[in-house]
């Protein structure tokens, strides 16, 4: 069986935040999608799908920034953690 690669970025892991960006937005997208269309009348199937891409792209987007402003938050707060944990233990360059 083939190793598997991994990967040690430095700052927001991007990779991550595109994944989980997809996942959300499927998890969470589609019951946005389908409570409002109850809201709105959409005879036919082009005016369904049109609503559904329009809604579909501000979920997206949404969650796209929610997901990179969690990764550079979290990110950042394990810098600083990891550099006061070197601080203290006497470890730090500098």
């Amino acid at each position: 069986m083939p190793r598997v690669e991994e990967t040690d970025p430095e700052g927001v892991d991007y990779g991550w935040v595109m994944q989980t960006t997809f996942v959300l937005t499927i998890v969470l997208g589609a019951p946005v999608v389908g409570l409002l269309a109850f809201l709105r009348p959409l005879p036919t199937w082009t005016a369904r799908a049109g609503f559904a891409v329009r809604v579909g792209a501000v979920v997206w987007l949404v969650t796209a920034v929610g997901v990179y402003l969690y990764a550079r938050r979290t990110d950042v707060d394990a810098d600083a953690g990891a550099a006061s944990h070197a601080d203290e233990d006497g470890d730090a360059d500098g």
